[in-house]
Formats: structure tokens, C-alpha cells, sequence
């Protein structure tokens, strides 16, 4: 789903070599290098070491490494990292549940972008993780979920928060990004499967269930595509 939407925002502007993808917490670069193979031209932000290292050798196999930037630090510091109205579209993927805030990061991600530029933002889903702790047995931890400002399963959790449709497009408005499109990712993929779920159709049904609701609305992630306004 994450994909389809970035080759579609893609599709509609070609890559001219003028400007530049920025993907924060990009990691290893799952994202960066098939972009890179693309022909765009991606900077990654991570606070990782070991994960740019990877990216790195992972670009140099592929070829591409002169189309990709490593750049260590964290999504809190993007601002100054980063220079305003630099970049056309920003990736920011299962980032916003770990910093300690989340709206100074969004607001980051909006200097940077360039005036009618583009983000891709992947968060955890509140509901996806009630409804898949209760199926799984678990209705304590759900219990807990629900019942929790922040969307957390206790002080174990590796997450910060979770989300949901209003609390994301709150967390947007704050920082003047328009949301285009709103999907679900991985609404039943995460709870179902066996052998008599085959690949295809269960890719089929994600996508034909993502953006409406209340499907969309139960899934493991929520994302949205946003632009800054001009």
C-alpha cells in the first residue's frame, strides 16, 4: 500500500536530477535504494551507525551509491540537519512513535519540504493493536491499549504512542501539511493467513479495503500522504 501511493506521487513528477527524497529513519534503506534505482536522488536520516553502514554497502551493490547521502542523527534535529525547502518528497515511516515529539518532528518535515511538496508518513494504529492483541487471547494487553492516553501496553512497550485517524490529522494540521490520502496498512494481513490464504488475494483485499472505513480505520498502520501547502 505504502508503495503504491509513493510511485504514484512519484509518477506525476519525474525525476530531473534538481531535486531530492529525503528519508527519515530510513535504516538500511529498503526504501532509498530502489529510488536510487530509480534515478532520484536520496538522503537518509538515522540515528543508527550500524543500519547506515548497511545502507551503504547495500547502495554500493546496487550501484547507486553516488545517488544516496548517510546522515546520522535523530528525527527530533532534522531542522538542522536538513535545509528549508530543500527537498520534494520526505518519507517518514514507523518514526513518529518512538521521538519524544512528535510535533516538533512534523513541523520539521514541513521546513523542509518544498512549497506543494510531499510526505509519506507511516504510523502504529491504536485500534490495529486492541483488536490484534484481543484475537490473539491476549485481552488484558488490550484491555490495556485501549484504556491508555498514549495507546501503550505498558511499560515494556518498544513504542511511545500509537494513533489513530483523528489524533494523525490533528498532528498534520499542526504543522500545515494537507492530508491527500489517509490508508491502512495491513488491516487483516497481520491476523489472518494459512495455507488456504493465498498471497495474491490477501494483496488484493489489502488494497481494496485500505482507504475506506471502518477497514482502514483497524489496521496495523495508519498512513497518509500530505503536501505543504504553497
Amino acid at each position: 500500500m505504502v508503495w503504491s501511493v509513493v510511485a504514484a506521487e512519484l509518477a506525476a513528477s519525474p525525476p530531473d536530477g534538481s531535486w531530492r527524497i529525503l528519508d527519515v529513519g530510513g535504516g538500511t534503506g529498503g526504501f532509498a535504494v530502489p529510488l536510487a534505482e530509480a534515478g532520484f536522488q536520496v538522503t537518509v536520516v538515522d540515528t543508527s551507525p550500524n543500519a547506515l553502514a548497511g545502507l551503504v554497502r547495500r547502495a554500493t551493490e546496487a550501484g547507486v551509491a553516488e545517488s544516496i547521502t548517510a546522515m546520522q542523527g535523530d528525527a527530533d534535529a532534522l531542522a538542522s540537519l536538513v535545509e528549508p525547502d530543500s527537498v520534494r518528497l520526505v518519507l517518514c515511516h514507523s518514526v513518529l512513535e518512538m521521538v519524544d515529539s512528535p510535533t516538533e518532528v512534523t513541523k520539521a518535515i514541513a521546513s523542509v519540504l518544498q512549497p506543494g511538496g510531499a510526505a509519506s508518513i507511516l504510523v502504529a494504529n491504536r485500534a490495529g493493536a486492541v483488536l490484534s492483541r484481543a484475537l490473539g487471547g491476549n485481552l488484558t494487553a488490550a484491555m490495556t491499549v485501549l484504556a491508555d492516553a498514549e495507546g501503550r501496553s505498558g511499560e515494556r512497550d518498544t513504542l511511545l504512542r500509537r494513533f489513530d485517524p483523528d489524533t494523525l490529522a490533528g498532528l498534520m494540521a499542526t504543522a500545515n501539511l494537507e492530508i491527500h490520502q489517509m490508508h491502512g496498512v495491513n488491516v487483516v494481513a497481520d491476523v489472518v493467513g494459512g495455507e488456504s490464504t493465498s498471497e495474491g488475494a490477501l494483496h488484493d483485499f489489502e488494497l481494496a479495503v485500505a482507504a475506506t472505513s471502518p477497514y482502514r480505520d483497524i489496521a496495523t498502520g495508519l498512513h497518509v500522504l500530505v503536501h505543504k501547502n504553497t
